[in-house]
């Protein structure tokens, strides 16, 4: 029998009648005002903010809110099934940690509490390759749940074959390759505090980890940490990188490749045309080009040029579980899911982490339910109204 993962509200109850309540709130929303006082103002700048004014987030929540569903009664949705298959696995439900890089600056377990509470759900977890956590240690404390590598698209292409090779030895099945961040975008917040982590060795830990970085390196990372930090600002991002680049990555990743950061449904037609397996349609959480449209606004376009040929995922925005609902019915087939988590981690750790998937994937199930459907498959735009003006 599938998860019914609505029982948690169930749980939560229970548990209320000794005298316990959740640690965290179960409207999810809350979370980053509850991490805006207990996290420094960087990190919390790093996590929260955005490319320019914030006008990307902001539409980012406009553009799920454009939308309403419309629920459908006297439906059997006694026995509910989540799984959903996605790049030939099988999901126990529609969701995946985005990744997210720099843990460390929230919680000093990181990454590893991330990785730990996805796999205890049976969620994908996508390392960043900006993590502070050498990928082997997130294998090794992951097992083996599903995992997937998310790539910073190098200068050094040798540094680049090193990362992709490591991911592959490692356990990594699937790549996600964020195009949308040859170079940081313009945050105020970071900015008006001088606040970029790399520039004091945090969010390198792949990098400073790998042989082939090590090789363009005059001394090893422990002897000159400065020297370390200035060559890996001086590969990071690629802003030369075109399409016809795509072949590298697909002669050294013999698993399925996804772009992350696809808005236009001709880019999703050139990833397609490409041999890529699927495309995450994102604007980076809003944290890259202000004024930018909101990618639920671009989730149709794309799910409609490409849907037939490539698995279309979905983030930027997503709080609530009926954010996923929405996402389902516009194109995708699953989401990724970034802040909520990080907020989860700062203020609780794995637990934290554990309360968001928890949380998000309940009220999923049950606005599934009381919508009228028992899989997400049966989930597409008829089931979406528009709000009113």
């Amino acid at each position: 029998m599938a998860k019914h993962w609505a029982d948690f509200q169930y749980e939560i109850y229970l548990n209320g009648m000794a005298g316990a309540v959740p640690r965290l709130p179960t409207d999810l929303t809350r979370l980053e005002e509850l991490a805006e006082h207990r996290l420094g103002a960087g990190p919390v700048g790093y996590v929260a903010g955005s490319a320019g004014d914030g006008s990307t987030a902001r539409a980012n929540r406009a553009a799920l809110d454009r939308h309403r569903i419309v629920p459908r009664l006297l439906r059997d949705v006694r026995e509910r099934d989540l799984t959903v298959e996605v790049l030939g696995r099988t999901l126990p439900a529609p969701l995946a940690l985005a990744p997210v890089g720099v843990l460390s600056i929230v919680h000093p377990d990181a990454e590893s509490a991330a990785a730990r509470a996805a796999a205890a759900q049976g969620v994908p977890y996508i390392l960043s390759s900006a993590a502070s956590t050498p990928m082997e240690e997130i294998a090794e404390v992951m097992g083996d749940a599903e995992r997937w590598f998310q790539l910073y698209w190098a200068k050094d292409r040798e540094v680049t074959r090193s990362f992709l090779a490591r991911a592959r030895a490692t356990g990594f099945s699937v790549l996600v390759v964020t195009l949308d961040t040859p170079m940081l975008g313009w945050r105020p917040r970071d900015l008006e505090r001088a606040y970029l982590p790399f520039l004091h060795g945090v969010g390198t830990a792949n990098y400073f980890s790998d042989p082939a970085f090590g090789a363009g390196l005059a001394k090893p990372v422990h002897e000159d940490p400065d020297a370390a930090v200035l060559h890996f600002l001086g590969m990071f991002g690629d802003p030369g990188k075109t399409w016809p680049d795509l072949a590298f990555l697909r002669e050294h990743w013999d698993g399925p490749i996804v772009l992350k950061g696809v808005l236009h449904p001709d880019d999703a037609r050139l990833a397609a045309d490409a041999g890529m397996d699927g495309v995450v349609v994102s604007n980076h959480g809003g944290r890259q080009v202000a004024g930018c449209v909101g990618a639920a606004d671009a989730l149709p376009g794309v799910a409609e040029a490409v849907g037939d040929r490539l698995a279309v995922l979905f983030d930027s925005g997503v709080r609530t579980g009926d954010d996923i609902f929405k996402a389902l019915a516009l194109g995708a087939r699953a989401v990724l899911v970034g802040r909520p988590y990080v907020y989860g981690l700062a203020l609780d750790g794995r637990t934290g982490v554990e309360h968001v998937v928890r949380s998000l994937l309940a009220e999923f199930d049950l606005t599934l339910a009381l919508s009228g459907h028992r899989t997400p498959a049966t989930v597409e735009r008829g089931c979406l109204a528009p709000a009113p003006v």
